[in-house]
């Protein structure tokens, strides 16, 4: 069977979840394609500042009804005890990735988008028209955007220069019962990684941590590793010997890569973690990703209505404004993962780190709300 949406969108994230409700609120039909089910667990800190809650407003989407925590205070510490405090400006919440990207995903149905469980298996692009086939279809759009995540069977397909080389990161998640200040949002440094915890829905603790991989193979398992390495840190241990686990066992994935990717490949637009993944030192990875599908479907609006004439004219200013605001940011976030792995780097890094954190951390602008004209 054969598909022809207005735009095709590879990934059910928050970044694809939040353009496809862009795109069919303005009248557009969407077709997005993700892997997996929803509800589902993610990797990822579950921290959104409320720089993003006007965009989200506009899009119909109230995360008041998901009972977020309220989040205004922000601490960094660091192995040897340093430690930097501050106020968030605008404050933000904590939600899990189960939860909001399940009510995306139930607004996006809502919204008249399609949403199809399956893997994509090839994209070839010729005479200004991609063709995009899975196990069961074969889809054909004139707009494509690649919002698959971090890695993917899919850079492959394309040929990413990042999906050839080795990552030494790794990151490792879980959700937890126990004491810890819903206002605050921590970051905890140890040997080689960082450490995030915060509250999310339900007086639920998340806690999702960097590593580094050469590191923590050293040791049996993830439990053994904790206790060896991230309980340097007196706060972190405390942390978790006062909390209890709520997962079978921690969600994991490998091959964390903070090289530079290209925000444009063969054609297609890639927004979020797909077009560059950014350290949890250096900004807020969930408000980057919905403030890059408000950027992206403000252009594909432009170029489907005509306002762009061209795609070579379209995707360079896509380039252009994903530059602007994102390169800056991921370039800092490339050079301190970089630094990082040199062990003996690490605690001059963290300490003088310690107070530019909360100024990066807590200052990231995603300027969300939608223009006048899209």
């Amino acid at each position: 069977m054969r598909t022809n949406p207005d735009v095709l969108i590879i990934g059910g994230g928050l970044a694809g979840l939040a353009s496809a409700l862009h795109l069919s609120k303005k009248g557009l039909r969407v077709t997005l394609i993700e892997k997996n089910t929803y509800p589902k667990h993610k990797v990822c800190g579950e921290y959104i500042s409320n720089e993003i809650l006007p965009y989200l407003f506009w899009l119909d989407i109230d995360v008041r009804e998901l009972h977020p925590t309220s989040i205004s205070n922000f601490e960094f510490v660091a192995q040897n005890g340093k430690t930097a405090k501050t106020k968030l400006p605008l404050g933000g919440f904590g939600v899990s990735r189960y939860e909001l990207d399940h009510f995306l995903f139930k607004k996006a149905v809502d919204n008249g988008c399609t949403i199809i469980t399956e893997n994509v298996t090839t994209i070839s692009f010729e005479n200004d028209i991609f063709t995009v086939t899975t196990s069961e279809e074969i889809f054909s759009a004139k707009i494509i955007l690649g919002a698959y995540g971090k890695r993917s069977n899919i850079d492959q397909v394309l040929s990413r220069d990042f999906i050839s080389k080795k990552s030494p990161w790794l990151a490792i998640k879980a959700h937890y019962k126990g004491k810890f200040d819903e206002s605050l949002v921590g970051l905890y440094n140890f040997q080689g990684g960082y450490c995030g915890v915060s509250k999310v829905e339900n007086d639920v603790i998340n806690i999702c941590y960097l590593a580094d991989f050469e590191t923590f193979k050293k040791y049996k398992n993830i439990e053994e590793y904790q206790k060896s390495v991230l309980y340097k840190n007196k706060k972190l241990k405390a942390i978790f010997e006062n909390s209890t686990s709520l997962f079978e066992k921690p969600l994991t994935i490998s091959q964390i890569s903070f090289d530079k990717k290209e925000c444009v490949e063969n054609h297609i637009l890639m927004i979020g973690d797909t077009a560059g993944l950014i350290h949890p030192m250096c900004g807020n990875g969930m408000a980057m990703a919905i403030h890059s599908a408000k950027i992206v479907a403000e252009l594909v609006l432009d170029f489907y209505y005509g306002k762009i004439e061209t795609r070579n004219e379209f995707e360079k200013k896509y380039i252009k404004e994903w530059k602007k605001h994102f390169s800056k940011r991921l370039f800092f976030g490339r050079l301190l993962s970089n630094a990082l792995t040199h062990k003996n780097l690490t605690h001059i890094m963290t300490t003088i780190a310690s107070i530019d954190s909360c100024i990066t951390f807590v200052h990231y602008k995603t300027n969300a709300r939608p223009t006048n004209n899209n």
